[in-house]
């Protein structure tokens, strides 16, 4: 980080602190040249990866998006909002290891179902109910009963 003073490039971070709503960090510094003070705040660019529609079309990733759809899934369920950022976290963790940045929409609501699964069994009906797009109730139907033994199974 170079100073904004005196622009020498050798800097020491005197503090370092959490930005409001896990933002980024605040960091005190000191420039080791002319030793004056400084605030940096770091944050978090924008994840570079690309959600491919079942139309086709190309849109970029959108972490909000994603944890909308959760959450209202999860809406009004013994589900705690860190639960579901911890769901996120891991589905954007996968994500970021795959060797493209193209992903289809579909996997990612695969990797959301599969976690949903274990975490809230209605949560899992409601976000599949929109995710896989059902044509009628008899769809849904076929659905669920092949999700109770699938789950009972589990059991």
């Amino acid at each position: 980080m170079n100073c904004p003073y005196c622009l020498h490039e050798d800097t020491a971070v005197l503090e370092s602190r959490g930005l409001p709503d896990d933002l980024g960090v605040r960091r005190r510094r000191r420039c080791k040249k002319c030793d004056k003070r400084f605030t940096t705040h770091e944050v978090v660019v924008n994840i570079d990866l690309k959600v491919v529609k079942k139309s086709g079309k190309v849109e970029l990733y959108s972490r909000d998006k994603l944890l909308k759809g959760v959450s209202k899934a999860c809406y009004k369920r013994k589900v705690e909002s860190e639960e579901i950022e911890n769901l996120v976290d891991e589905v954007e963790c996968k994500l970021l290891n795959r060797k493209t940045v193209e992903i289809k929409s579909s996997d990612i609501g695969k990797m959301v179902l599969s976690r949903l699964k274990k975490l809230d069994e209605l949560a899992y009906m409601r976000f599949a109910s929109v995710y896989m797009d059902f044509s009628n109730a008899q769809d849904f139907k076929r659905f669920v009963l092949i999700s109770q033994k699938s789950l009972s199974k589990a059991d």
